[in-house]
């Protein structure tokens, strides 16, 4: 266990690199900041230069790769940083200064247990990219195929792990001085959690591997929509190998232009392939920004580093549609319904109070071009409404949130005239009539019923135990309370064959709903 005082010097130390970029002085002028925490950030300032317009991306950079995760995971978060440091901190490059090539191929020698000369027929010395945790160089392998592949830093592990037992220890000691307050409604050790969780996702690249090869099997009703294949040979814990991808950046808009791009149609791809993932497949991607998609021939889009994923059950999935569809119509009373039955809202606030607040959300943007309006500032509208209704921070939907801000941003550098309500209504009205429609209700019950049929051997080989024919064995000790079957081997049977008669029924209801 490290020791407080370890913990405290690192705080300290990152507070002086912080202050010197004037990315304290938020937290020291905010009413709610603990004292001892406010104590603490003046310390750390003491004689320093700070800056009138603060600089939050760049402190982070300078701290290092854990602290750029870091903020990019708050980037999301204005309802904690504020929204002047959430603007900057989406200004955060994953951008590095690469490691010399001696070290990558050693650290693939060690990773694969052999000479990587056994496996690729060659591989560029320059990496095609450097980032906070890994570096990228194109290779041909042994058979003749071209394939990107992503190392480890060396060393990486280490220092995120020293970090991040530090975050979690600051947002303990954070959370308890703000007990009941603010900061504890934020929740501060939860977003230190899910970071950790994020951070060993990424870590391991046999989790990325598996998560591109998930998405890939979700987005085949998408085909527009390209996952690069594993090398699954070539991949360990450590390097990930996967499919070439020969593409012009999103982020390159002149040389989309230039080569004959029709981008508002790859805008609408994009805008369907997040909407599929996140809705119907509850799995997605979820670092959509433009260093990570490339437009292939055909106005399709390939999409790379799989290792922010972003997962959401199928209830959740429920809610989530509905809510879209509540505000792309208009329904806010059928939204602020959704919010108290999902428990976001506590219980004693007025349902119509919150429909109101909605409404002045969602109004203002309804029918409106992405160029005229932002998801961004809906959902820091939305943000504001949390603070006025007690809602306490929802951890399955933050990469959700974080995700949509970037495909916003994405979806209009390619087409500023798309409106995402008119471009996502089709989707999500259908994807709710296939899932809430009665052909779901009777698909639903069919499969119910199945199941019970499927359980009935069982069920009866129990009857027989605890109920033997008169003259047999005597029964078993029974293994739990049977009363449900009522009393005797009869009204047992009795209930068994209502539950065949019932899953007839339905067979039957199903069968001709479809016919």
């Amino acid at each position: 266990m490290t020791a407080p005082a370890v913990h405290l010097w690192r705080l300290l130390k990152w507070g002086r690199i912080l202050a010197r970029h004037g990315a304290l002085q938020g937290i020291e002028r905010d009413p709610n900041t603990p004292t001892a925490v406010k104590r603490l950030v003046r310390i750390a300032r003491l004689g320093a230069r700070v800056p009138p317009v603060p600089r939050y991306a760049d402190a982070l950079q300078a701290i290092g790769p854990a602290a750029i995760k870091l903020g990019q995971t708050l980037a999301t978060r204005p309802d904690i940083v504020g929204d002047e440091a959430a603007n900057d901190l989406l200004r955060l490059q994953d951008a590095l200064p690469p490691l010399p090539y001696e070290t990558i191929h050693a650290a693939m020698a060690k990773a694969f247990q052999r000479d990587p000369a056994t496996l690729f027929a060659s591989i560029d010395p320059v990496p095609v990219g450097a980032a906070s945790i890994a570096q990228v160089h194109r290779a041909v392998t042994t058979d003749g195929r071209h394939v990107a592949v992503k190392v480890l830093r060396p060393g990486v592990e280490d220092d995120f792990t020293r970090a991040i037992d530090t975050y979690e220890w600051a947002a303990a000691q954070v959370e308890g001085l703000a007990s009941g307050g603010e900061l504890a409604r934020l929740r501060p050790r939860l977003v230190i959690a899910t970071f950790k969780r994020w951070t060993a996702r990424e870590l391991d690249f046999r989790r990325e591997g598996a998560s591109a090869s998930e998405l890939a099997d979700a987005m085949t009703a998408e085909p527009d929509f390209v996952v690069p294949k594993i090398d699954w040979e070539r991949t360990t814990g450590k390097v990930l190998t996967l499919e070439w991808i020969d593409g012009i950046k999103l982020s390159n808009r002149t040389a989309l232009v230039a080569a004959g791009y029709d981008l508002p149609r790859l805008a609408d791809t994009l805008v369907h392939a997040f909407l599929r993932q996140a809705i119907t497949e509850g799995f997605f991607h979820a670092d959509m920004h433009q260093g990570n998609l490339f437009a292939l021939s055909g106005n399709r889009i390939a999409a790379i580093d799989f290792g922010i994923m972003g997962r959401i059950d199928r209830r959740a999935r429920v809610w989530l549609a509905e809510i879209l569809y509540g505000l792309i119509t208009g329904n806010y009373k059928r939204v602020a319904e959704i919010h108290f039955e999902a428990g976001y809202v506590p219980a004693h606030h007025d349902v119509a109070e919150f429909a109101t607040a909605l409404r002045a959300v969602g109004e203002p943007m309804r029918g409106l071009a992405v160029k005229d309006m932002s998801i961004g500032m809906m959902l820091d509208s939305l943000f504001n409404i949390t603070r006025d209704f007690d809602m306490r921070t929802q951890p399955h939907l933050l990469l959700l949130q974080k995700t949509m801000v970037m495909v916003e941003g994405v979806a209009t550098s390619l087409n500023p005239d798309i409106n995402l309500w008119d471009t996502a209504a089709p989707f999500v009205r259908e994807w709710i009539r296939t899932e809430l429609g009665p052909e779901a209700a009777v698909a639903d019950r069919l499969i119910t019923d199945l199941r019970t049929l499927s359980r009935i051997p069982e069920l009866v080989r129990n009857i027989e135990r605890h109920f033997p024919s008169p003259g047999g064995a005597p029964p078993e000790p029974p293994m739990r309370p049977i009363a449900v079957l009522g009393s005797g081997r009869s009204s047992a049977m009795r209930y068994v064959l209502v539950a065949v008669v019932s899953a007839g029924v339905s067979f039957a209801a199903a069968w001709l709903s479809f016919h």
